[in-house]
């Protein structure tokens, strides 16, 4: 099949400009979404004031307003057409209110005020579903080639985590703007970033990575255009049900769904629990912990791009059980040096097995994105329609519901083990429960995902045969 032969029937290539333009969004996203996700349970209880159990309820809440929310959103999308796209328009309409919100969750004026929290929260959460859910449906919208989504998937990813390395850099960033106290066990001068008084140096930090990320949102709408999607006609006759029938008859898509869910949950548990886990069960310094969590994101550099490769030597199902066994392997190795003491001293080994383990996690749950432009065609393949915006916003709900899982479960653990942030050295019982967040709830979590992924049907073969007829039929009408 000839280059223009391919395009016409939708089977596009990309620029490298395109390539990281689209990429650059989910950079953004993350520099926003990811600090809230890692961060905010943390600032909530050890800067803004919050008993970890109504912190705990409110992420709960938050999400519920979002299983209402997305299909609203993702039935909107797909019905409308903005003048600058379908799907890119929103990342400039939801992108400027989500950066305001996103600053104001981190501002300590109203401190420990409940009220503002939700309004904050519920805010920043609402508009973040207008940016994630077109931005997810714009990935199917350039290409119908599966190749090419496997190059994009593997630029976004790579650009995703480039994101999470600076998130993670949080404690380094906080340290310049933070308030200095004298550590006497070292007689020096230190940044202290989990008291009220480093409030002034969050807000600081967020507002920056919030700036920064509505520039990346520009860039990534301005190299954007989309060229797969439906027309007017087809649109107008979307409903928030096709929503609920979309899953109800589309296998692949459900089990993907339960993958988002369980995927988001052993993330969201582990992110937020490690700045606990590195406060209090190892004692670490800012720099320690930034280079703890550097390795959660570095092992993206180093494997992400290898992707494709890898995938055309293994297969798809091939690649996912191997590399989540490789994040249950290393989440194993950091709770045996953990718990035992001589080997819990030795810094380098806790590094090792974080290395291991976020190889398997970022490789495996950074893939799953791939499947989400599949799922939207094998969805128009069974219905005749391509309703990308709702795919997008079902997933976003159920990874939003892992979220609320990994928002929910470290907060009732830590109330439950009887955390308490006014004292610098937690009891046995608080640091076993914080060692459950960070290894042994993610690894049950990752042992979920590889059965449900065993589910999974759409062979790269199949995906071809699919697309193939899709585009004949439009052709031929």
């Amino acid at each position: 099949m000839s280059q223009s032969t391919s395009e016409a029937k939708g089977f596009y290539k990309l620029s490298w400009l395109q390539r990281i333009g689209f990429g650059s969004g989910d950079l953004a996203q993350n520099l926003i979404y990811q600090t809230i996700s890692i961060w905010l349970l943390f600032f909530y209880t050890n800067v803004f004031g919050l008993k970890p159990e109504v912190a705990a309820v409110m992420f709960l809440i938050v999400r519920l307003v979002d299983v209402l929310w997305d299909p609203i959103v993702g039935t909107f999308v797909d019905k409308s057409n903005p003048k600058w796209g379908k799907y890119r328009s929103w990342l400039i309409l939801g992108g400027i209110p989500l950066v305001g919100l996103a600053i104001l969750c981190f501002w300590n004026g109203f401190s420990g005020s409940l009220i503002y929290a939700y309004i904050t929260y519920v805010g920043m959460s609402m508009c973040y579903t207008l940016v994630n859910v077109p931005y997810g449906a714009l990935n199917s919208s350039l290409t119908r080639d599966t190749d090419e989504i496997t190059i994009l998937t593997s630029v976004r990813m790579f650009m995703a985590n480039l994101g999470g390395l600076l998130v993670k850099s949080l404690p380094l960033i906080i340290a310049i703007f933070a308030p200095k106290v004298l550590n006497p066990s070292t007689g020096k001068m230190e940044a202290v970033y989990n008291t009220p008084e480093a409030a002034p140096a969050w807000f600081i930090t967020m507002t920056i990575f919030a700036l920064a990320g509505l520039v990346l949102l520009i860039f990534c709408f301005s190299q954007t255009k989309e060229k797969v999607v439906m027309d007017e006609k087809e649109s107008a006759n979307v409903k928030v049900s096709d929503l609920w029938m979309e899953f109800v008859r589309n296998k692949p898509l459900r089990v993907l769904a339960f993958f988002f869910v369980t995927a988001f949950a052993m993330m969201s548990v582990g992110n937020a629990a490690d700045s606990y886990f590195m406060t209090y069960n190892i004692g670490a310094t800012p720099l320690m912990t930034t280079i703890f969590m550097w390795l959660s994101t570095i092992p993206a550099f180093i494997f992400m791009p290898l992707v494709p490769a890898i995938k055309r030597k293994i297969g798809k199902k091939g690649m996912f059980y191997l590399f989540l066994g490789v994040g249950i392997l290393g989440m194993l190795m950091m709770y045996l040096f953990v718990s035992v003491p001589a080997l819990k001293e030795q810094f380098w080994l806790l590094c090792i097995a974080q290395f291991v383990k976020n190889t398997g996690v970022i490789v495996a749950t950074g893939y799953m994105w791939a499947l989400v432009p599949e799922v939207v065609s094998y969805g128009e393949y069974t219905s005749g329609r391509r309703i990308a915006g709702i795919v997008n916003a079902l997933t976003g709900i159920f990874f939003k519901a892992g979220m609320a899982l990994g928002g929910v479960v470290p907060g009732l653990v830590l109330a439950w083990v009887g955390f308490n942030a006014e004292n610098k050295v937690q009891t046995p019982l608080a640091e076993q429960g914080i060692l459950w967040l960070v290894c042994v709830i993610p690894a049950i979590l990752l042992a979920v995902a590889m059965w449900i992924i065993s589910k999974y049907e759409l062979s790269d073969e199949k995906m071809d045969e699919i697309n193939k007829a899709i585009t004949e039929k439009a052709l031929n009408e």
